[in-house]
């Protein structure tokens, strides 16, 4: 206290690694301002070496969610549709600053973010449906090809989307029993990181999803060529960089999504343009009975 003023606390967030909230390793911060250009909090910037761990925890988890039944990741991903409404105001207040949103227009795009989680928990156990089938084969067989995860996936978020653009990139990962390292806008981090907080609250398992906060241009090259990354959206990579990423992640054979021309409208119906990216169809053969 001075006088009878309180000074703020001033916020320092931190990385969401293997279900916990580690420091950057390399101990670097930067500052978050508002649409404004007004101090925020501050927020960890992520280094080389947390980009190494999140893909190691990524990859320590894939096996139990992707065998987990498709009926469960639905109610886990349903999960954090509910805990997200719990904390509505918080997210409403930091779109509307992060992104300089007047209330209402903040509000739909909340709304539209949890409802993304509910639409695509909705998939989760209607893809081999879908996507699958049985195939006709000349010899007494029956041949079923079913959509299998491709495994850990990095994915550049959107930069001026800071929530519903980033659920829009991380719900189909999940959705598919993929795990995923997500680098989350630099400028308009606050609401990536308390997303953090919704899964780490709700029955994501740990190191399904981890995030971290920094600069896309510093630890894209990083993930794009990392051997244990299957994937790669590049979505939100910086300006005239793709090719680069693209590139660097076609030294492993990586699955690559191309960024857009210019930022998609996120609240349109997202269709299965970004479930079918992660996704690889697997056939299996089985001898008739007589």
């Amino acid at each position: 206290m001075i006088g009878n003023e309180r000074l703020a606390v001033r916020k320092t967030y931190k990385l969401y690694v293997n279900g916990a909230f580690p420091r950057s390793e390399s101990g670097r911060t930067y500052e978050v301002t508002d649409a404004r250009g007004n101090f925020v909090a501050n927020a960890a910037h992520a280094s080389r070496k947390d980009a190494r761990d999140a893909v190691v925890a990524a990859r320590a988890a894939f096996a139990k969610w992707s065998r987990a039944t498709a009926y469960n990741r639905g109610q886990v991903l349903y999960r954090v549709a509910e805990v997200m409404e719990g904390r509505h105001v918080q997210f409403c207040e930091e779109v509307a600053a992060q992104e300089g949103l007047s209330t209402s227009k903040a509000r739909a795009a909340v709304d539209a973010a949890i409802d993304r989680w509910v639409w695509y928990a909705g998939w989760t156990d209607k893809l081999g449906a879908v996507l699958g089938g049985a195939n006709p084969v000349a010899g007494p067989y029956f041949d079923f090809s079913l959509p299998e995860p491709t495994g850990v996936v990095a994915v550049l978020a959107p930069q001026r989307s800071s929530l519903l653009g980033l659920v829009s990139v991380l719900a189909p990962v999940l959705t598919g029993g993929n795990t995923a390292v997500v680098v989350t806008s630099r400028e308009r981090p606050l609401p990536a990181v308390t997303l953090a907080e919704v899964l780490a609250t709700s029955d994501v398992p740990a190191g399904v999803v981890n995030l971290l906060t920094g600069d896309a241009g510093e630890l894209g090259p990083w993930l794009a060529e990392h051997d244990d990354v299957d994937a790669v959206d590049l979505t939100g990579a910086p300006p005239g960089r793709a090719m680069e990423l693209e590139r660097l992640a076609a030294s492993s054979i990586k699955r690559v999504v191309r960024p857009p021309a210019e930022e998609p409208d996120w609240s349109a119906d997202p269709g299965l343009s970004r479930l079918t990216p992660f996704l690889e169809t697997k056939t299996v053969w089985h001898p008739m009975g007589l």
